[in-house]
């Protein structure tokens, strides 16, 4: 299944790619961890025929630059975002970020002064404690995982992976979930990215989710295992006039379960 980003931004923590398509208002999409762009496909497709729609692949992440050394933290996917939005002159776009994308926007609109027209948080990795048990696990032993033989890694990184989801994958998309965590830059990268997230990116900012001055909608799945309901309460407790949407039928991977109710979910706020 392919899935390519025809544009490159060099960014201070390496060359993203992203792309953009349809016409109308900007609607930016954000992927998380450890997803890519691939995982907005549907529902990208869908919000093109309303609006011009921007996804891109955070460095280490997708098809974006993966290398030694990299920091690849929320703090510097922070920098990237704000600079790529300069980049490419979007100037208060509405942005729908799920997972680590929803930290990263929380960190540029709170820390950077970037301006959203609207905001959609979607399973967001926002309110500590997050990550599962097997994320937490990795992050203290990330070395060791590091050091696992290829074909026990890509087990380990598939069986993962099967539990963002609630139904069952496919094994096309499966497949291309998996393929930047393989091979000599992308299983080091995998752990990298696990390696160095850490809650203080989020504890900087937690407190100040009152602050933000934009129509703010907090979408969960109801079968979301990796961040449970009671995170999806509290960030919409912090932010006083946030909408909270529950999601049926999905687990964290909201658009691999239920892309057609996130696309609605996702239209109706945008034109509210």
């Amino acid at each position: 299944m392919r899935w390519e980003l025809a544009e490159v931004y060099e960014s201070p923590h390496g060359q993203v790619r992203w792309d953009s398509f349809g016409e109308g208002e900007t609607v930016v999409l954000m992927h998380g961890t450890p997803f890519s762009s691939f995982v907005w496909r549907d529902v990208a497709n869908a919000l093109s025929a309303r609006y011009r729609v921007y996804l891109w692949d955070m460095p280490g992440y997708g098809g974006s630059a993966k290398f030694e050394g990299q920091d690849v933290s929320l703090a510097a996917q922070q920098e990237v975002f704000t600079g790529w939005l300069r980049h490419c002159g979007l100037n208060e776009p509405s942005v729908i970020a799920h997972d680590f994308g929803g930290a990263v926007s929380l960190r540029s609109a709170l820390l950077d002064g970037v301006r959203y027209r609207r905001l959609a948080l979607l399973d967001a990795v926002s309110v500590r404690p997050w990550g599962s048990g097997f994320f937490r696990l990795v992050n203290a032993n990330a070395e060791v995982f590091a050091a696992l033989p290829p074909h026990l890694h890509e087990s380990l990184v598939r069986g993962y992976l099967t539990t963002a989801a609630h139904r069952e994958l496919r094994p096309d998309v499966l497949d291309r979930m998996v393929a930047p965590w393989l091979g000599e830059d992308g299983q080091p990268a995998f752990y990298r990215q696990i390696a160095q997230a850490d809650e203080r990116y989020t504890r900087e900012v937690e407190d100040r989710y009152g602050d933000l001055d934009c129509p703010v909608l907090v979408g969960w799945g109801e079968n979301d295992t990796w961040l449970p309901a009671d995170r999806a309460r509290e960030l919409a407790r912090r932010i006083p006039h946030a909408r909270l949407e529950w999601i049926p039928q999905a687990g964290h991977l909201v658009q691999e379960d239920n892309p057609a109710r996130v696309t609605a979910l996702v239209m109706e706020f945008l034109a509210s």
